[in-house]
């Protein structure tokens, strides 16, 4: 560790930091690998109805960090937030794992308790995301700023190094299936259990380890209460509290609800994404109305918005990992994996795996590049990583493209996806979290990482949306024939099903008729891919263009 530390130059702050946030990744990808899995056989859910809570539960877990950010900044501190965070979050697995204990007896008491897991954990993760990275930036001095894009890179493998354990662990004691294939639909328990047991090591490191190492380069604690502040943690000149006159707190409430009626009635987006979507747009429109920011302080909080709306594409295209992709493993793959036949929620433990291997040698680019003066800007790394996910879509869309009704994807394709995605994803998304650092005032730090966070909440909010638009996989086409089907005519419109025939679809959980996105109707697997590979690639070409603009704005901050 102190070699480490000396060698790289970085503060040992950050490896408590690595290490909290890894044991909090582990619960929460743990559980997430194994989560709609547990909707559908357990719970029985459809998948449509999984992957839209999975979309809806994601963004919730994004979208209550600006109330965590605000917390903190103006209450609690860092500190006393993640504690909190981390207790509820550890609760909530627990809940979990008895949803997952009871369901075979009691069903309705099964569902109350997952519905009041998800919601403490939403709650938790509000308290503990933003308040751990924004920590991250207060441990360097301010003549070491141009350090965070490596720093939140190391920060970032912590992230993964626990998403890669969780994805493995959880999956091999909760998604079980026996030599037949046939599911083990009570061992999903054990998963949640782990996840729980997780987060309370990451909470015990963090309380144990804060006081001596999480500190100010002049050895101060960091994160403390906010009425302990210190004028010479700002910059000079730069306000220490945020002025919003009550106006504009007003005006702010009135927009919050006239977007809601607009995003939920015109755009019939359900409750938890109306609210998602328009608590996202106010809090952006409040920030900037804040009387004390200078132009400048104004300029950087902008080009945080807009490389912000830009990451809303990447991740709804990112997050099918854990359900249309996690469907598809399921399904319509070949999971022989060197002999094994690999659990289909393990599938996405390459992205884990990837960036682990990955992370090191990227901020190693980063470096060399920065020391020839050859570093590209934030936002045009980015836009790199937009690019990247639309090729991983575009050779996944050609290799579905004939294998027709029940040929089997073979798992190198879902394998070298991954591998493309996370590439892409050491491009922008602890770029973007240390962009976040470089360019937001002191006063706002925690709420615009919340703002930010926000960005991710609306790209799991449309990722549950395009996940919920997937065609009808193999599966569904044999399960239709032995119930004596024709599931494909159905779908052409050449055969109109009996009210019976439809009866016995919905009991399967198999839709009747094809997804309709924008007016288009998804035919097959090609076609749903597809959307992916027009939605990123236009926003990287687009991001792409604005970046001499967006260099302007950031006004000498790389």
């Amino acid at each position: 560790m102190s070699e480490a530390a000396v060698k790289t130059g970085h503060p040992k702050g950050l490896w408590v930091l690595f290490g909290t946030e890894m044991w909090e990744r582990f619960n929460f990808y743990g559980m997430r690998a194994i989560l709609t899995l547990f909707l559908v056989n357990s719970l029985m859910m459809k998948e449509e109805d999984a992957s839209l809570i999975y979309g809806g539960f994601l963004g919730l877990c994004y979208l209550t960090p600006m109330l965590g950010g605000f917390v903190a900044d103006r209450f609690f501190g860092n500190r006393n937030c993640i504690l909190l965070g981390g207790l509820m979050m550890a609760i909530g697995q627990f809940l979990l794992f008895a949803s997952a204990s009871i369901f075979g007896t009691n069903l309705s008491l099964a569902n109350t308790l997952m519905w009041s897991a998800l919601g403490i954990i939403i709650f938790g993760n509000g308290f503990f995301k933003p308040n751990i990275s924004s920590m991250v930036g207060s441990l360097y001095p301010k003549q070491e700023k141009s350090k965070l894009d490596t720093a939140f890179t190391i920060f970032y493998m912590g992230i993964n190094l626990g998403a890669f354990l969780g994805q493995l662990i959880c999956p091999i004691v909760g998604d079980v299936k026996d030599n037949a294939g046939i599911r083990d639909i009570h061992a999903f328990k054990w998963g949640f259990l782990a996840a729980s047991v997780a987060m309370l090591i990451g909470t015990a490191i963090f309380y144990m380890l804060k006081n001596k190492y999480v500190v100010t380069p002049e050895g101060r604690p960091l994160g403390g209460l906010p009425s302990k502040n210190e004028a010479s943690d700002f910059e000079e000149g730069e306000s220490q509290k945020a002025v919003f006159s009550q106006t504009a707190l007003i005006i702010a409430g009135v927009v919050f609800l006239a977007l809601g009626a607009i995003i939920h009635f015109v755009f019939d987006q359900n409750l938890i994404y109306t609210l998602i979507y328009s608590s996202g747009l106010t809090l952006a429109g409040l920030i900037v109305s804040d009387t004390s920011l200078t132009k400048v302080e104004r300029d950087r909080i902008f080009v945080i918005y807009i490389v912000a709306f830009f990451i809303i594409f990447f991740w709804a295209a990112f997050e099918q990992a854990g359900s249309s992709l996690t469907f598809i493993a399921d399904n319509q793959t070949d999971r022989n994996f060197f002999g094994w036949n690999m659990p289909p929620s393990m599938v996405q433990i390459f992205n884990g795996l990837f960036v682990v291997a990955f992370a090191i040698p990227f901020s190693m680019l980063w470096d060399y590049l920065r020391s020839k003066d050859r570093e590209p800007i934030s936002p045009m790394k980015q836009a790199f990583g937009l690019a990247l996910i639309a090729l991983s879509y575009f050779i996944i869309a050609h290799n579905v493209k004939d294998l027709g009704n029940n040929g089997l994807l073979a798992i190198k394709w879902l394998i070298l996806l991954y591998l493309i995605q996370t590439c892409a994803e050491l491009c922008l998304s602890p770029i973007g979290l240390s962009l976040v650092g470089k360019l937001s005032p002191k006063r706002f730090s925690s709420l615009l990482y919340g703002v930010f966070f926000l960005s991710n909440a609306s790209g799991y909010a449309l990722a549950g949306t395009l996940g919920s638009i997937m065609p009808a996989t193999g599966d569904k086409f044999i399960k239709a024939k032995e119930l004596g089907i024709d599931l494909q005519a159905v779908l052409d419109k050449t055969v109109v099903p009996t009210a019976e025939q439809l009866k016995l679809l919905a009991a399967n959980q198999i839709s009747d008729h094809n997804p309709i996105f924008a007016g288009f109707e998804i035919h097959n697997l090609f076609e749903f891919f597809m959307v992916f590979v027009i939605l990123t690639g236009l926003a990287a070409v687009i991001l792409f263009s604005l970046t001499p603009f967006l260099k302007k704005m950031m006004h000498g901050i790389r």
